[in-house]
């Protein structure tokens, strides 16, 4: 049986077992390889998308889960890089290796989304993602910038 699911404002009809992550939907199914596997127990946060708009570790959702909602991914959080947390992460040099970088975006989006000028104490909680490169400063400073609306 085939599960609808609009990703980054299209329509999509899955034909996969309803068990399947929204993670291998998305890449295996979908072609969209920006959203990362890292730890597959939703706790680094490499596979972080917005589920009807919420922040969303898409390795532990199940495609029936996902059924009849809206999933925006990195690829749909701008189709040319121009958010300016995107923006933001290449003019500061925010990644290193940059693999749980799209994660982070997403997770930063939402953020700024709910709460436009976050403390550091919000960026904490809030953008939880693992970043073994250890560029959580950077991700901090870029977040603030884009806060305050202004480029690096």
């Amino acid at each position: 049986m085939p599960y609808d699911l609009t990703v980054n404002g299209q329509s999509h009809s899955i034909d996969a077992d309803p068990s399947t992550p929204l993670l291998w939907v998305l890449r295996d199914h979908l072609g969209m390889t920006g959203t990362k596997f890292g730890c597959g127990i939703a706790q680094c946060g490499a596979c972080t998308v917005h589920l009807d708009g919420t922040p969303t570790r898409s390795c532990q959702v199940p495609l029936e889960s996902a059924a009849g909602t809206s999933v925006t991914t990195i690829e749909g959080l701008s189709p040319d890089s121009s958010h300016i947390l995107q923006q933001l992460w290449i003019e500061m040099n925010v990644p290193q290796c940059g693999y749980c970088q799209s994660g982070m975006l997403m997770a930063a989006a939402a953020l700024l989304k709910n709460i436009p000028n976050p403390t550091d104490a919000d960026i904490d909680a809030y953008v939880d993602n693992l970043c073994r490169c250890g560029t959580y400063p950077r991700v901090r400073a870029a977040i603030h910038k884009a806060a305050s609306g202004t480029k690096a």
